[in-house]
């Protein structure tokens, strides 16, 4: 079992950044990949963004070029910097891994786009 938990989120203005943190109660070496869904109020969850251990990165496309994910290994984080914020990016963001054993969620911070 390994806990993730999600900080960073909070109300931002349009064009502006933030970077979300996820840390994990161990390490993250197990894992097969690590990254970040959202969730619009009464929208499904969606995928962002996802690193696998061997380092590839793969994107949703709206975000691309806007938005980073980067993994620190001895500090058991994942980090999103997101940048050139939109409206439309408002959202619960939940960090996720996944190992041989299961997928694990956090339980998501809050990150709200004005216009």
């Amino acid at each position: 079992q390994v806990q993730l938990v999600e900080s960073g989120g909070g109300p931002v203005q349009a064009g502006g950044s933030l970077r979300l943190t996820c840390v994990g109660s161990r390490s993250l070496a197990p894992m097969y990949v690590m990254g970040w869904y959202r969730q619009a109020p009464g929208k499904q969850r969606e995928f962002v963004a996802d690193i696998t251990s061997g380092g590839t990165e793969d994107y949703k496309d709206s975000v691309k070029g806007r938005f980073t994910i980067s993994m620190d290994s001895a500090k058991n984080t994942v980090y999103l910097q997101m940048n050139s914020l939109k409206p439309e990016d408002t959202a619960v963001y939940y960090c996720t891994g996944r190992n041989k054993e299961s997928d694990y969620w956090g339980q998501g911070t809050q990150v709200t786009v004005s216009s």
